[in-house]
Parts: C-alpha cells; sequence; structure tokens
C-alpha cells in the first residue's frame, strides 16, 4: 500500500501545498485550481502511476473530486472547466473508490485544532458548498463513492471505512 497526500506527495508537489496553503497568499480561484492540477500531475506521475503499474494499492488523502468540490463548486469556475485541466494532469487516472467522510461543516471546523490554512480559514457558507459539492458528485457517481457519516463515534466511521475499501479489494 501506498499513501500519499494532495496537494503534495512530492518534492514539487510540496512546494505548491506551501504556496496553496499560506495564508498569507490570495490566488484567483483560477489559479488556484490549475495549481492543484499542476501538483496532481507529478504526484499521478512519479508516485501514482508507478505505484499501480507495480501492483500496489493506492491511498491517496484527496484527489480530483476534491478540485471539483471546492475549485469547480464552491469557487463557481464548474465541473466542466476543472474536469478538463485534470484529464491532462491525471492522463485519465480515476480512483477506483472515494471514500467521503460527510460532516456538517460547522462541526467540521470546531474539531479543528490550530492554526488555519487559507482554505480552512475561508467562512462557513464556502465549507457549505464544498460540503453539497461533495455530496452532489458522490449522487451522480454512487458506484465510486462511498459516503461515510463522520459524525458518528470513530470506530463506526473506521469499520464502515473498512468495509467499503473491503468490499472494493474482494472484488477485484
Amino acid at each position: 500500500v501506498v499513501v500519499t497526500r494532495e496537494p503534495g506527495g512530492t518534492p514539487a508537489g510540496e512546494r505548491v501545498r506551501a504556496l496553496l496553503l499560506d495564508p498569507g497568499v490570495e490566488l484567483h480561484p483560477r489559479t488556484e485550481a490549475l495549481l492543484f492540477a499542476a501538483a496532481r500531475a507529478e504526484l499521478v506521475e512519479r508516485v501514482i502511476r508507478p505505484a499501480l503499474e507495480r501492483g500496489a494499492v493506492v491511498l491517496c488523502d484527496r484527489y480530483l473530486d476534491s478540485s471539483l468540490a471546492y475549485q469547480g463548486g464552491a469557487r463557481g469556475l464548474g465541473r466542466g472547466p476543472v474536469q478538463e485541466v485534470n484529464r491532462l494532469a491525471t492522463g485519465g487516472l480515476l480512483p477506483d473508490l472515494v471514500v467521503l467522510l460527510d460532516l456538517d461543516p460547522a462541526a467540521g471546523l470546531l474539531r479543528h485544532r490550530g492554526e488555519r490554512d487559507r482554505i480552512e480559514a475561508l467562512d462557513l457558507a464556502f465549507h457549505r458548498q464544498v460540503r453539497e459539492a461533495f455530496l452532489d458528485l458522490a449522487a451522480a457517481d454512487p458506484g465510486r463513492f462511498a459516503v461515510v457519516d463522520a459524525a458518528a463515534p470513530v470506530p463506526e466511521v473506521a469499520a464502515r471505512v473498512q468495509a467499503a475499501v473491503l468490499a472494493l479489494l474482494e472484488g477485484s
């Protein structure tokens, strides 16, 4: 199993991550989307695709659907343009399973400890738009998404995630 995250997971991706999450930097939504796509392209080519080619399972904390929800939905760029730039970035590589940990944004923000990054610091209305965009994505592709109620007790959340992953692995 190869575990990675977005943005990041490569030296170049980590540098892009620092820029994207820096609270002192203002970015146009299109610039933000392109930077996420650039970090994703690097991760796909240097980490994800090579791992898949050698038969590994890849667990990635965030991927394309996050850009569709954040930049396409909440930032108002629309799914189409975000999908288009990410088709190039990913070479069409999509995850077999997306585990969506669904939680009311107000509750999620209360769970956060420490200083908030540039995106975490945005208002509750923005985070509600992100959640709605994620739920719309999940409803449009229920075969690829496992929506898990993240307000449930941790052992229950873990069991549901494990069940979704094992169902996929046992079926392949």
